[in-house]
C-alpha cells in the first residue's frame, strides 16, 4: 500500500481532507454568489452550498459509523490539534 494509500485509510486524515473540501466549496460559494451578480453567481451559489450540506451529511453519516467502531477518532478538532503538536 503506498504512503498517500495508508494515509487516506485513516479516518481522521479523510476527515480533515473532507472538512478542508467543505470549507473551500462553501466560502467559494460565498464569493461567487457576492461578486458575480447575475443569474449565473445564484446558481453557482446555491450550487455549491447544496454541495456543501450534501458532504456535510455524508461525512456525519460517516463519522457515526466510524463511531460505533470505537476508533481512536475524537472529532476534526482533536485531529487537527494532532497534527499542529
Amino acid at each position: 500500500m503506498s504512503t498517500a494509500a495508508a494515509g487516506l485509510a485513516d479516518f481522521g486524515t479523510r476527515s480533515l481532507l473532507t472538512h478542508a473540501m467543505m470549507a473551500v466549496t462553501l466560502l467559494s460559494g460565498f464569493a461567487i454568489g457576492l461578486t458575480i451578480q447575475s443569474q449565473l453567481g445564484l446558481v453557482s451559489f446555491v450550487a455549491l452550498l447544496n454541495f456543501t450540506a450534501g458532504a456535510w451529511v455524508c461525512q456525519s453519516i460517516h463519522s457515526l459509523g466510524n463511531t460505533a467502531r470505537e476508533d481512536e477518532y475524537d472529532g476534526v478538532i482533536a485531529e487537527l490539534k494532532r497534527y499542529v503538536e
